[in-house]
């Protein structure tokens, strides 16, 4: 049996002018173009292929590779858009169809979409879906504990902050309060777990706990710089007196503050005080 949209290591049956058949038990046999066969290519090798179907709906084999396979969540960038769908380069020939019922919200050609690869059961067909929430799992994980570090790929923006995808199966918020710095759609970032909510929710952070504890000075320090030009004339040589005036932190607090934003590339540090990055 063979797995559409995944790679198969498949049989070479026959040779014919145009390229190969490989043995397929669902199939009379699986057309490889003369283009994508390796090298030598010979009747009874065993060869590494991608299976889909191409643009007049044949299935076919490719030793090209996709940006993204079937089971994969993925950043993709749409191509066109039509009465059928959007359709989003994902590095093969033929490009990949969003349904519109499979859209969160309306695609727009040129933007970047983070997307789950899917096996349409009805059709047999491969398709995408930016409705991650219908994927991935809404019971918290035993797994997962406070502090956990985790991959995250930013899929969404709204006005409390990011939607993440944790580990490729969950989702979580990362709240705007909280991130110092500009996230973009399909990026993918280190997290840690903040809070399991009752709710089912999964809370995140990209900071450790060490960092939580500067999280509002850091704010603050961001505000300050924000309000005055995207410059504040005070350094971790400034005086304590000076920086709890201003910030109602210590000297300490506050060098970690600044280091921990320097660390971000959110702000350079001058010899005269501290600037925020461009």
């Amino acid at each position: 049996m063979i797995n559409l949209g995944k790679t198969n290591k498949l049989e070479v049956l026959r040779k014919v002018d145009f390229g190969f058949y490989l043995e397929a038990e669902d199939f009379d046999g699986v057309l490889l173009p003369k283009r994508y066969a390796p090298e030598n290519c010979d009747v009874g090798d065993i060869v590494e292929v991608f299976i889909y179907f191409d643009s007049d709906d044949r299935i076919i084999a490719t030793t090209e590779k996709p940006y993204a396979m079937v089971d994969d969540i993925v950043c993709l960038k749409a191509v066109a858009v039509n009465s059928v769908g959007a359709f989003l380069d994902w590095g093969l020939p033929k490009d990949l169809l969003v349904p519109f019922g499979e859209q969160n919200k309306k695609m727009q050609e040129g933007e970047l979409y983070v997307v789950k690869v899917f096996l349409d059961e009805q059709t047999n067909r491969i398709a995408a879906s930016s409705k991650l929430g219908k994927f991935l799992s809404d019971e918290l994980p035993d797994e997962f504990e406070i502090e956990q570090e985790v991959d995250l790929l930013i899929c969404d923006k709204s006005n409390i902050g990011y939607k993440a995808v944790i580990d490729g199966t969950y989702l979580g918020i990362l709240y705007k309060n909280e991130v110092f710095e500009e996230l973009k759609i399909g990026q993918k970032i280190k997290g840690y777990i903040k809070k399991l909510r009752d709710d089912g929710k999964i809370d995140l952070t990209l900071y450790k706990r060490g960092y939580e504890r500067i999280t509002d000075l850091t704010e603050k320090i961001l505000d300050e710089l924000k309000n005055n030009n995207g410059f504040i004339p005070v350094t971790d040589k400034s005086s304590p007196d000076t920086i709890y005036k201003l910030f109602n932190a210590s000297k300490k607090s506050y060098k970690k503050a600044i280091g921990a934003l320097y660390k971000k590339r959110i702000i350079q540090l001058e010899k005269d005080g501290v600037r925020l990055s461009r």
